[in-house]
């Protein structure tokens, strides 16, 4: 078969201009939705993998237009609230269901790529129009989801038929990781209503954390956990026991960095929703969080260092949301200084507001513990309220305002 590059090339270019045209364009572009979205329709049928690659690409941008034509530019929805009355207007609504039509078609097209675009823009075209979005496309959305993560979709049955996934090869790919982020999308999107999937979903994903996984594959399923504790929050308790605690421990006993870091990061989400409800695993989670506060950041170099920072960070942050759920659960005299050793956060700044929120509640309650720190306390507070330092103005006016009583 004679495959004319040249042209391939100008088609997939001229979907790619379409795309950075309604994302940039705004309003002015709608007269223009109609058209574009026909022509588009019809090279999502398109035989080459390039094009529908591209297509899938471009579709979730057509919504920028409605939104600042129809909406001023933000369109505003509550997670999980389906009963209330809907958002879009009816153009928007429109649209948004013409879009994620195409786009649960590309899911289930065999070439990885496509499919991975696919997951991405319906990522992105929920969490920007919200639950009444995905509501009347939900039942496809999770279905194609979860053939994804238990490799029966079209794209990797055939790989999984000619035997090319050994269970310990590395197949970590932009499908998969494109699959837990959209589960972590329904998440933001369905809030507490996603629990009722949750004995579907959770051991397909579960069977990436398992030791035989690579690192890739483990970081990737204990952060996707992480996610659905984080905005599903209460819900995820009857879980906690058979699921979420069994894989935070085995992911802070893992080998790699980036494993600890998120199952540390799970940790803290799961105690913080939870609070006295897992107030009785408490100790074992501080156990095998134990260990995280003796990693030697300053051994290491590059991307390394960065990666032992980051998991320290995520410790201390984890053992801050504990301590503010359910302080009398605590060992306070043995896990205040373990923290305050390891303060003020190295690399994951996104944990400061965590840590200080902590530490400026524990001064408020004016808990013995901390009364006995204050040094280091001044020590922390005095490098977060240097010019440099990477803490929030809105966090260090909250730190300002507590330094005179230290």
């Amino acid at each position: 078969m004679h495959v004319r590059t040249a042209l391939l090339e100008v088609k997939k270019g001229a979907i790619t201009a379409i795309g950075e045209m309604t994302a940039h364009t705004g309003a002015a572009f709608v007269p223009h939705l109609e058209g574009v979205m026909q022509v588009l329709q019809k090279a999502a049928s398109n035989w080459h993998p390039l094009i529908k690659c591209e297509v899938a690409d471009a579709l979730p941008s057509l919504i920028m237009p409605c939104i600042q034509a129809y909406h001023a530019g933000d369109l505003q929805w509550a997670k999980g609230d389906v009963n209330g009355p809907n958002p879009m207007g009816p153009p928007t609504q429109a649209l948004v269901g013409a879009v994620l039509k195409e786009l649960i078609m590309l899911m289930k097209d065999d070439d990885k790529s496509t499919v991975g675009k696919a997951c991405e823009g319906i990522q992105s075209v929920i969490e920007l129009c919200g639950p009444h979005a995905l509501l009347p496309v939900a039942n496809d959305c999770l279905t194609n989801t979860y053939e994804l993560l238990t490799k029966t979709a079209p794209c990797l049955a055939a790989e999984e038929m000619y035997g090319e996934f050994p269970e310990d090869d590395d197949d970590h790919d932009v499908v998969m990781q494109a699959a837990c982020d959209l589960v972590g999308g329904y998440g933001r999107v369905m809030g507490a209503h996603f629990a009722q999937y949750l004995p579907q979903f959770l051991p397909a994903i579960c069977a990436y954390a398992k030791q035989s996984r690579p690192p890739s594959d483990r970081s990737m399923a204990v952060g996707c956990l992480s996610e659905l504790a984080q905005e599903l929050e209460g819900a995820i308790f009857d879980h906690w026991q058979g699921v979420f605690l069994p894989a935070v421990v085995a992911g802070l006993n893992d080998p790699d960095e980036n494993v600890k870091r998120n199952a540390a990061f799970c940790a803290g989400v799961c105690c913080e929703h939870l609070a006295d409800r897992v107030a009785g695993d408490y100790g074992q989670v501080l156990q095998a969080l134990s260990p995280l506060f003796s990693i030697n950041v300053a051994g290491a170099a590059g991307p390394a260092a960065e990666s032992s920072a980051a998991c320290v960070d995520n410790a201390a942050a984890a053992v801050a949301r504990m301590m503010m759920a359910s302080p009398n659960s605590m060992p306070m005299n043995q896990v205040l200084p373990a923290m305050l050793n390891v303060l003020p956060l190295k690399t994951d700044m996104t944990e400061n507001e965590t840590v200080y929120k902590c530490l400026l509640g524990l001064l408020q309650m004016n808990h013995p513990e901390i009364v006995s720190r204050k040094a280091d306390v001044k020590r922390i507070f005095t490098a977060a309220l240097a010019d440099d330092s990477k803490v929030e103005d809105e966090v260090k006016a909250k730190l300002r305002d507590a330094f005179p009583s230290l």
